[in-house]
């Protein structure tokens, strides 16, 4: 259980740092994200970005297999 969570921490981290690259393509912005302003500073949580990732990532890697 501790893994999974791991897992899902280290995926944020890195979903948040590509986050303005991505969000050229319109990722980042769904319904589910969370975007909070503190301090003049936009910080954005992708819950649903990155689930929505994760699919998309599992379905390749099952039809690749």
């Amino acid at each position: 259980m501790i893994r999974w969570v791991l897992v899902i921490f280290i995926g944020l981290v890195l979903f948040a740092n590509l986050l303005p690259w991505l969000q050229k393509f319109g990722i980042g912005k769904l319904p589910g994200d969370l975007r909070l302003k503190l301090f003049g500073k936009i910080f954005t949580i992708p819950f649903a970005s990155t689930i929505l990732l994760s699919l998309v990532i599992l379905l390749v890697a099952k039809f690749l297999k």
